[in-house]
């Protein structure tokens, strides 16, 4: 089985020096929808060649935006119909895996050679991890130590007692029968896969940058919320929340006694925004609606970000919104008052070349597809 984790050095890499002219895949399989790109390296650059998204609520006789459990052969239909529809012809692919269906861990460790560290993870993970170790697929990196200076993201206090451990550890876990499940949907729709990935290593590739000081990824997916404190390229604290996307369009459809397919429609089109289609409290019961979800999200954040400060001496003050609820209209400032920090919608495809009468629809729907682009590049830098 191939890596499940990137590290620093290879989330970071260049695709220059690869094979030229090979179209490669990025498939984002979520709880409503999947999401492809497909990616062309020449000369050194990313290209983008197409993408595509489609619901996956109709193939389980729900609404759109729904989120909904199939089997996989009807996840390989519904793969198959948006490959189709946006004219994929890459065969060669790279597949994230939903945070929600893996485990990501820090282990504190004594410093000892590489052999000793191979016996030893997996005992430690035993600790973390809920099921046999025969059972899953096990990845790990060790993270690499910080130098010693003191910034202005630095707290001036001692070393905390995770500071003073030996090593620092990154575990991922995903359950096997997870990866064949997979591995069955992707060989029905004829790609071949050479890696899979958790989901939040694609996006911090895609998403971000060089910067070495700590900052926070809020993933509003449509059935949960990921929230993530990433430094140095590394994930350091990662927590999931049960509130998502589709509970703003359930407590919007209720609120104004709307179909979930209307309410849905406009809390994609609106947002936060004002609708000059309706009253003064219509709106208000709009945003409340909207608002009441993700205040519970960022409120959560909060206290991720607390925790974090706690652990490791250091603040937060930058935060990156990704998924796709985060594409909602008018989402930053909100964010910004409520987490009193930076805040930056995910821009993924900032780090492909593509047309530029697309660059406004690209950077609309960025943050819904830093996954896919991620998975994409990391598939690009095999080749």
């Amino acid at each position: 089985m191939a890596s499940i984790t990137s590290s620093l050095q290879s989330m970071l890499s260049s695709i220059s020096g690869k094979k030229q002219d090979e179209s490669v895949l990025g498939v984002d399989i979520g709880s409503s929808s999947i999401k492809v790109v497909q990616l062309r390296a020449t000369k050194g650059m990313a290209i983008l060649e197409t993408y595509g998204e489609i619901a996956l609520g109709p193939y389980g006789g729900v609404a759109v935006g729904k989120t909904t459990k199939l089997s996989a052969e009807k996840i390989a239909t519904a793969l198959s119909d948006v490959m189709k529809e946006a004219n994929v012809t890459a065969t060669q692919a790279g597949v994230a895996i939903p945070f929600t269906s893996s485990l990501i861990s820090i282990l504190d460790l004594p410093e000892v050679d590489k052999d000793q560290l191979k016996r030893m993870i997996p005992i430690e993970a035993r600790k973390y991890v809920p099921l046999p170790i025969s059972e899953v697929t096990l990845d790990w990196f060790v993270i690499p130590k910080e130098v010693k200076e003191q910034d202005a993201f630095d707290r001036i206090e001692k070393e905390t007692p995770m500071q003073k451990k030996g090593s620092e550890v990154l575990l991922a876990a995903i359950h096997n029968e997870i990866l064949r499940a997979y591995q069955t949907v992707m060989e029905t729709t004829g790609l071949t896969v050479s890696f899979f990935e958790i989901e939040i290593f694609s996006a911090i590739r895609s998403s971000l940058g060089h910067s070495t000081a700590p900052i926070a990824v809020i993933d509003i997916g449509a059935s949960s919320s990921k929230i993530y404190v990433v430094e140095r390229g590394v994930v350091r604290l990662s927590h999931l929340l049960n509130i998502g996307a589709q509970q703003m369009t359930e407590i919007l459809a209720r609120s104004l006694d709307w179909t979930f397919e209307k309410a849905e429609r406009m809390k994609r089109e609106t947002g936060l925004n004002d609708s000059p289609s309706y009253s003064r409290e219509e709106n208000d019961r709009m945003h409340e609606a909207i608002t009441s979800p993700l205040s519970r999200i960022f409120s959560e954040a909060n206290r991720v970000l607390v925790t974090y400060g706690k652990r490791y001496n250091k603040n937060v003050s930058r935060a990156l919104l990704i998924g796709g609820g985060a594409g909602m209209p008018n989402v930053t400032p909100f964010a910004h008052e409520a987490l009193h920090a930076d805040i930056e919608l995910a821009h993924p495809f900032a780090k492909v070349e593509a047309p530029a009468f697309l660059e406004e629809s690209l950077r609309g729907i960025g943050p819904g597809f830093a996954t896919s682009v991620g998975v994409a590049l990391r598939k690009l830098a095999q080749n």
